[in-house]
């Protein structure tokens, strides 16, 4: 995912419902990256791991399984550009999606069926 797919998409700032000394860390699992709103459902968020790689991928999560929020350190490429960051608890056993964007190209490998 490259800078230019993630500038229209608009930051999205998440409230921690609860104190990190209440949070049952045996219960939770922490997952860090740039949180986004969700392109088309209010009550999910996606998480991008590393947005100014070009391999990154991103995580998406249902709101109501996140425990707990901590802001971390902005994160800034060589252009100055930068993008916030933040380490969200969530619940075990919550389902969740991980997806890893690509562009098709041509199959650079050996593949002994082809």
């Amino acid at each position: 995912m490259t800078l230019s797919m993630l500038e229209p998409i608009e930051k999205f700032e998440i409230q921690a419902y609860i104190k990190s000394s209440q949070l049952d860390k045996k219960n939770h699992v922490p997952f860090s990256g740039s949180p986004r709103k969700h392109p088309w459902d209010p009550e999910k968020i996606i998480l991008i791991v590393d947005p100014f790689t070009a391999n990154t991928f991103y995580y998406e999560f249902k709101i109501k399984n996140i425990g707990f929020v901590e802001e971390l350190a902005s994160m800034t490429n060589i252009e100055g550009e930068s993008v916030g960051m933040a380490r969200i608890w969530v619940k075990k056993r919550s389902m969740a999606i991980q997806s890893t964007p690509f562009v098709v190209e041509d199959i650079r490998y050996f593949n002994p069926m082809f």
